[in-house]
């Protein structure tokens, strides 16, 4: 009848495995998948994605000069600014 013509296309289009055995299955699936977002790439991969101050709020580090920075029209002010070497990463 019509529940068994439901049942069969839910079988049909959706690939997932469903049960009571089916958790294992579910979560390694997730977590390989995970690795194919961009944003999930760069919080967990070491390499060219790695945070300056290492995932911290603040850093510290040397002064290596002061700038003095003009400001953009229609503000005129000299923004002062120093670059820095940070002592840690």
């Amino acid at each position: 009848g019509k529940n068994a013509v439901r049942v069969f296309l839910s079988e049909v289009f959706c690939s997932k495995p469903r049960g009571l055995q089916a958790a294992r299955k579910l979560r390694t699936h997730r977590k390989d998948q995970r690795w194919a977002s961009k944003p999930f790439l760069k919080a967990h991969l070491p390499s060219k994605y790695q945070k300056p101050f290492g995932g911290a709020s603040h850093a510290k580090g040397i002064v290596l000069e002061k700038i003095g920075i003009e400001a953009k029209q229609p503000n005129s002010a000299i923004r002062k600014c120093v670059r820095v070497q940070l002592v840690k990463n």
